[in-house]
């Protein structure tokens, strides 16, 4: 069996540039397997809705392979691939019913009446719109719209759904509902989906796993709790979840940590993650929810004194802002307990584990 057969989805040194120049995806080798929801994560430019609009035919790679199910499909057109799309817009047809819409990519592959029937059915059941298979999409609500149109890409059965910022439209509570039928639509029907979206929140919360996209590169491919909990490199580290960064020296490597001298003063022990010598300038990055205050008892190796700049009542925590090591944006979330302890302006201990904190690559 070969490489491209093992893989549901194979990009195989996919280079992609739009003026034979600049290279907008660069050596893309990513494997997707079936069953699988997978997440292009990055900003604006990064690379991911072209690789999404190349594995749906739209466009082409300069080059490299695409392979689905073991097939090269590169110069297969769009239509033959069988691939569901799900777009932003929705792109549903406004002279059409929800009926109508979802009968249409069965009727242009020759289903009988009968089989179209049971399909629109036995899909308007699953997102919950058997009541109005009878409307036009303008007179449904933006979410309703968005099921109608995922229903649209899983009418057929298609070997693939692939999605291209489909909630970016919506407001934030129906965003996340959407999030949650999406997701588990996926987990009941077993379909592999690729999805696009520059959410972190949304990536984190609907995918298997999550490739990070900058600058036309993977970054890191993560289940989400690996991509939070130990990201690779500095880019990771800042685009996902919140994170203080702090900038230093290392001055001694042991074993698989690192001791660090910071730029604004104090020294921190680290898990040396993406450095090499002692000298090298280091990013360091640690989680807020990971960063404890007032401790009683603790053999932590990293122990600072903060000073409270901030505080914010979020329900369930407050968000402490401090001034640490010459950082006045060092963020710490305590758990909320009944009262807060602490008061701005006043000086406070902090303590973190050196497994905790990452000593990464410097950011470009």
């Amino acid at each position: 069996m070969t490489t491209a057969e093992k893989a549901f989805v194979k990009f195989d040194k996919i280079d992609k540039s739009y003026d034979g120049e600049v290279l907008v995806v660069k050596n893309l080798n990513l494997d997707i397997a079936k069953g699988e929801f997978v997440t292009m994560l990055g900003p604006s430019g990064s690379g991911k809705t072209t690789t999404l609009m190349m594995l749906a035919g739209f466009e082409t790679p300069t080059n490299g392979e695409i392979f689905l199910e073991g097939k090269a499909i590169s110069k297969i057109p769009p239509y033959e691939r069988e691939i569901g799309m799900v777009f932003q817009n929705y792109a549903l047809f406004p002279h059409m019913s929800v009926q109508e819409n979802l009968s249409f990519p069965l009727e242009v592959r020759k289903f009988s009446k009968s089989i179209i029937t049971e399909k629109v059915n036995k899909i308007l059941d699953m997102v919950e719109l058997t009541e109005f298979a009878t409307r036009f999409p303008a007179q449904l609500s933006g979410g309703q719209q968005q099921r109608v149109a995922l229903a649209r890409a899983l009418v057929f059965e298609p070997r693939l759904v692939l999605m291209d910022e489909p909630l970016g439209a919506l407001d934030k509570n129906l965003r996340e509902q959407m999030q949650y039928e999406i997701k588990h639509i996926h987990e009941r029907i077993g379909i592999t989906v690729v999805y696009v979206t520059h959410d972190q929140s949304e990536a984190l919360t609907m995918s298997n796993r999550i490739a990070v996209f900058n600058d036309g590169k993977v970054q890191q491919l993560s289940s989400p709790d690996a991509l939070y909990e130990k990201p690779m490199n500095s880019f990771v580290a800042q685009f996902i979840g919140e994170n203080n960064r702090m900038t230093g020296t290392v001055k001694s490597i042991e074993d698989k940590y690192c001791n660090v001298d910071l730029d604004g003063g104090g020294s921190v022990k680290a898990l040396k993650v993406n450095i090499n010598d002692v000298g090298d300038k280091t990013q360091l990055s640690v989680r807020p929810e990971r960063v404890s205050v007032n401790y009683s008892e603790n053999s932590n190796e990293n122990i600072f004194t903060g000073e409270v700049k901030e505080l914010i009542y979020l329900g369930d925590h407050i968000r402490a802002r401090l001034e640490v090591c010459g950082n006045d944006e060092f963020i710490v979330k305590i758990p909320n307990e009944g009262s807060i302890k602490i008061k701005e302006n006043e000086s406070i201990k902090l303590t973190w584990n050196a497994d905790d904190i990452r000593a990464l690559d410097m950011p470009l």
